[in-house]
């Protein structure tokens, strides 16, 4: 149990999360700031393991909607064999870091701002290469971070557990297994875009669920990827990262498992999770390890 009373519960929540406090990993680790719009986000520094630095590269763990930091940490271990550095960060709206002003979740079209201010705090800190590790609403963030962020060329890779390729296709799969009616799920989505009926959602701006479907925009993808998902995964489709796979096989590695639930990857397998991951590592290009050292820091 990760918190509360079991005494006095009266109702309770199944997680996915293995490790629920850094300190259970037990490796050394600092809390760290990392500057944002309206203060800091905290976040975990974990180094590598001792004399297996692979120089310069560091790891950025996402996490998903409604969790926390602790569920990202079921990555550290393979990140930290792999010499690399790992921040687990916090992003708007998680409860640790600032809010946005409106409070709600963007869907990765606000919060990757957040993953990219870690970027630079890692650029910063000596980081010459940089994967980011994103679990669900954390990948599509990390897909975001990618693409836009001004320090998108120091990202040599992303790690996605159970990701969010298009948001559309993850809502209307929630929604149908919900039991809602087709013609609610359209409404909902046209809300979702509308800059008039934000006061329905709260939202400060609309969703552009365009930018945010990198199915249809496939083709703009330039780093590898390797997906973890499982084939059941009953909140983000399995079927979306099949397609993904399948646009660009080019760039991204498809590890199926399987796998009822979200997110349970790692908690079904660690052995083959651990190992697809580092296999992926060792395929990465070397060139842009060897390249920006040289570049000025930002």
């Amino acid at each position: 149990m990760d918190s509360g009373n079991l005494e006095l519960a009266r109702a309770g929540i199944w997680s996915g999360y293995v490790y629920s406090k850094p300190e259970q990993l037990g490796v050394p680790y600092a809390d760290v700031d990392i500057p944002v719009v309206d203060g800091v986000a905290p976040a975990w520094r974990f180094n590598p393991s001792a004399g297996g630095e692979t120089a310069g590269t560091w790891a950025i763990h996402i996490h998903g909607m409604g969790g926390r930091r602790a569920g990202t940490l079921r990555g550290i271990p393979v990140a930290r064999r792999l010499g690399m550095t790992s921040l687990v960060v916090s992003f708007r709206n998680d409860g640790d870091a600032p809010p946005s002003s409106d409070g709600r979740y963007s869907l990765g079209q606000g919060e990757w701002r957040d993953v990219e201010a870690a970027i630079n705090y890692a650029v910063s800190n000596g980081a010459a290469r940089i994967v980011l590790f994103g679990w669900s609403l954390g990948a599509a963030i990390a897909l975001q971070a990618a693409a836009l962020s001004t320090s998108s060329s120091r990202v040599a890779g992303l790690v996605l557990d159970a990701p969010v390729f298009d948001w559309r296709t993850t809502l209307a799969a929630n929604a149908k297994a919900a039991g809602l009616p087709q013609p609610l799920v359209h409404l909902g989505l046209r809300i979702l875009r509308s800059k008039a009926l934000r006061w329905v959602t709260g939202l400060g701006e609309p969703i552009c669920l365009d930018s945010l479907d990198w199915l249809t925009r496939a083709a703009e993808l330039s780093k590898p990827i390797l997906v973890l998902h499982g084939e059941k995964d009953n909140t983000t489709p399995f079927e979306a990262s099949r397609k993904a796979a399948s646009l660009r096989p080019d760039l991204i590695r498809l590890v199926q498992f399987n796998v009822e639930g979200h997110s349970l990857e790692w908690n079904v397998d660690p052995e083959k999770w651990e190992r697809s991951v580092e296999d992926w590592f060792h395929d990465l290009p070397r060139a842009n390890a060897r390249s920006i050292p040289s570049m000025a820091r930002t």
